[in-house]
């Protein structure tokens, strides 16, 4: 099964009473359902993962999977820091309706978590996993990068079918296409390099982007697969104010405030992040507006 195309982590939605708010998450996809986004990634970084219990991202499977339009692929993180709690839960998403399991590299032990352990985790999960696993790349908050060289070890194994990467590193992006098989999905989780790395072969992206843009994220996917270089960058361009905005710039708070300037549901984080003030969501209102996403 390879995966290609193009994902939203989603944002997860919580009620007044900080529970997941099923109603939100389902206004959400049946909006997302109509602009050509390829499925939905649940309990991403994006998603307040780490702020989830196990339980919690079951429901939010089942509730994706029951809200998302015929086709459209539902894939989950699982990624926790012991091997054996990801496949409890890789196995419990599977049952809830995922069709494949994100997976996050264990980070807390840090480089005792070398090259070795990590082949060994991947292959041990997509050997239990009742789906698909895609390896999940992200120094940003591990602190640990997963290498090429890495990645294309444990690439041959049946059931582990790619690598979303949010490093950002073009060079790095070549490399995976480099050493890994043809069919193994290179997905981009970075938006600064996302056009880069579709140049270069990578199969989609998984984008925080693709909340507040999608149909932009998709059309930028559709026209380098066009050969229509010129007309992708620009579209490029014009996003990369709204991606630098809903990630490092605001947050997760920021991605919830556009969300709902644009008529999802986003509403707060769960604490301990802080939610959006009167100044940000109005900074957001102005690059939403620049970027042609919001009259």
């Amino acid at each position: 099964m390879g995966i290609s195309g193009v994902f939203p982590p989603i944002a997860t939605p919580f009620d007044g009473d900080g529970r997941v708010d099923g109603a939100a998450l389902a206004h959400n996809i049946r909006l997302w359902d109509e602009t050509g986004l390829t499925g939905y990634v649940v309990a991403g970084s994006n998603g307040e993962s780490a702020l989830l219990e196990p339980d919690e991202v079951v429901a939010l499977t089942r509730l994706a999977r029951q809200a998302a339009g015929p086709g459209k692929l539902v894939i989950t993180g699982t990624g926790l820091q012991s091997t054996r709690a990801t496949i409890d839960l890789t196995r419990a998403v599977a049952e809830a309706g995922a069709d494949a399991a994100l997976v996050m590299t264990p980070s807390f032990f840090g480089a005792q978590v070398d090259d070795a352990a990590m082949v060994r985790h991947y292959e041990a999960v997509a050997d239990a996993s009742p789906v698909p696993v895609l390896a999940y790349n992200v120094p940003k908050f591990t602190h640990l990068n997963l290498a090429p060289e890495t990645v294309a070890r444990m690439a041959p194994h049946p059931n582990l079918v790619g690598v979303k990467d949010s490093a950002g590193d073009i060079g790095q992006l070549i490399n995976l296409r480099r050493l890994c098989p043809p069919d193994f999905s290179v997905l981009i989780g970075n938006a600064g390099a996302y056009l880069s790395g579709l140049q270069i072969g990578a199969d989609g992206g998984i984008l925080a982007l693709a909340n507040v843009a999608p149909r932009e994220c998709v059309a930028i996917r559709d026209l380098v697969v066009a050969g229509r270089a010129a007309e992708a960058a620009r579209v490029q361009f014009r996003m990369m104010p709204v991606a630098r905005a809903v990630t490092t710039a605001y947050g997760i708070a920021g991605l919830k405030a556009a969300l709902d300037l644009l008529g999802y549901r986003g509403g707060d984080p769960r604490p301990p992040l802080m939610p959006a003030d009167e100044a940000m969501r109005g900074a957001i209102r102005r690059i939403l507006q620049e970027a042609e996403l919001l009259a």
